[in-house]
């Protein structure tokens, strides 16, 4: 079976860690275990994942050098995000397949994803990144670089920046290519390297982020998996969720997932976004399916007997 795998961020840091990067490596030796599982086991797996701890933390070291070194912009900073994510899965899943097969090449992609210059989302950022300012630098980078700040929950003031639809990705030909010949492809990390075409035509790196969710979603339409699999850090999708009756869902319609997002059921601040993408994936498809699971369940979420499945 072709699946995409869309890694969750507890997949690469886990929750109170500081982030070093042996205790990265650590999780991501994990997660490469249960991915080999998964290629051992017959499936035809190409891997995307999430970035924002890490690209993070590039922009606090961007900050806190900089009257240094320069600092670099935001889409260079997911650039090198990503490569060093991807370094550290595709590391750790060539040991896997070394130790236990199947003798399979890795690859990590550098993938940059096209946006709309005039997208609303430009008009409107709403995802804070990087570091906490006081109010008096706040204003300063305001004023000086033109940044849009935010208060964030009476811990400082941070920069928003805008989350626009992913539309293409520009490397698609070469995923595919690397995909159909059999390699493990690990591409679209933090939902790749958002880029516009200006006015002459060319690739222009945007200050954006991209939910990785949906762009997973429309690269596996692309590369043509018949699974979406989005590993997160809960068993399943809840309704109700943190209340006296939450209820696990086993499987879900499209249908049933719009009714529930229209009630409010999936926030846009965490299981909301992965609920949309699962929708734009099986959008006008055939036996497709997506599964929402645990890295832990991945193998049981593929068979049926674990996570949330939608379906049509």
């Amino acid at each position: 079976m072709k699946v995409l795998v869309s890694l969750g961020g507890n997949a690469i840091l886990q929750h109170g860690q500081k982030g070093t990067a042996e205790q990265q490596a650590t999780n991501v030796q994990n997660t490469a275990k249960h991915l080999a599982r998964l290629l051992r086991r017959g499936e035809k797996i190409t891997i995307t994942h999430g970035n924002g701890p890490q690209v993070g933390n590039i922009l606090l070291q961007n900050e806190i050098a900089k009257d240094i070194l320069p600092p670099m912009p935001l889409d260079v900073c997911g650039a090198e995000s990503q490569g060093m994510v991807g370094y550290m899965l595709q590391r750790a899943m060539r040991a896997e397949l070394d130790a236990g097969g199947p003798n399979l090449p890795v690859t990590t992609l550098i993938t940059q994803t096209l946006v709309d210059a005039e997208d609303p989302a430009f008009k409107n950022p709403t995802k804070p990144v990087g570091p906490f300012y006081t109010a008096t630098e706040s204003s300063d980078l305001e004023r000086l670089k033109g940044w849009q700040m935010i208060s964030d929950s009476g811990r400082g003031y941070r920069r928003v920046v805008p989350s626009p639809t992913p539309l293409d990705i520009l490397e698609k030909e070469t995923i595919i290519r690397l995909y159909e010949a059999g390699t493990v492809v690990i591409s679209a990390g933090g939902g790749g390297v958002p880029v516009i075409r200006d006015k002459d035509g060319m690739l222009r790196g945007v200050e954006a982020v991209l939910d990785k969710d949906r762009t997973a979603a429309l690269l596996a339409k692309i590369v043509g998996v018949e699974t979406l699999l989005i590993l997160t850090d809960v068993e399943k999708v809840s309704i109700n969720y943190g209340k006296p009756d939450q209820r696990g869902l086993d499987r879900m319609t499209v249908r049933e997932c719009r009714r529930y997002l229209d009630e409010g059921q999936f926030p846009a601040g965490s299981m909301g976004p992965k609920i949309e993408s699962a929708i734009s994936f099986l959008t006008g498809a055939g036996k497709r399916r997506a599964v929402i699971a645990s890295l832990e369940s991945a193998e049981e979420a593929l068979n049926g007997t674990a996570g949330t499945t939608i379906i049509n």
